[in-house]
């Protein structure tokens, strides 16, 4: 979420922030084991379907939400530490997010609550080197507040409540999809 950033939210409100939403889900607590959605495996109904790439489809979404998954838990501590953001989030992406991260504690700030998604799965190249697949996203900042030393802090007036987001992923040799590039577009509301 970087190459444009947003006044004020800018470091909260990068590669993501925190899930939900937008019929989102919620954030989940940090811990060793991958929940089923963030899991590469999608379901046999997903592989099933009529779309020859709907298993890579199901797996680059799962890649995106585990992505603000992890983003979330460490948006609250300020700090990447006892995260899995490696297994989601490479490149570009992740350089951004530590970025993020750094200055955020730095300015003594955290984020809470969540963050609302509407991901969508583009365009999928597998024939690519490594295969890609491009995602778009509707951020909804709805219920999402960041805090500074404990102490709530106002939303800046030129930030949209809900806008339009984009984010390249790539399969790497273990089979797995990862986030390496994420760009909010705050000026394309949605």
């Amino acid at each position: 979420m970087y190459r444009k950033r947003l006044a004020g939210a800018a470091g909260v409100v990068v590669l993501a922030v925190l899930l939900a939403g937008c019929g989102g889900e919620p954030a989940a607590a940090p811990g060793p084991k991958a929940s089923p959605e963030a899991s590469a495996e999608p379901s046999d109904s997903a592989s099933a379907s009529a779309d020859p790439k709907a298993k890579e489809r199901a797996a680059v979404l799962a890649a995106y939400r585990g992505m603000w998954r992890e983003q979330a838990v460490a948006y609250r501590k300020a700090s990447p530490e006892g995260t899995r953001l490696e297994t989601y989030v490479s490149g570009e992406a992740l350089a951004m997010l530590r970025l993020d991260l750094r200055q955020m504690k730095e300015a003594g700030r955290r984020a809470n609550g969540r963050v609302g998604h509407e991901p969508e799965v583009g365009r999928v190249d597998l024939d690519a080197s490594p295969p890609t697949a491009q995602l778009t996203d509707c951020i909804d900042l709805a219920d999402w507040q960041e805090t500074r030393d404990g102490e709530p802090l106002p939303m800046p007036s030129e930030q949209p409540m809900r806008y339009r987001a984009s984010a390249m992923a790539e399969q790497w040799e273990d089979g797995r999809w990862r986030i390496i590039t994420y760009t909010p577009h705050g000026e394309q509301t949605c």
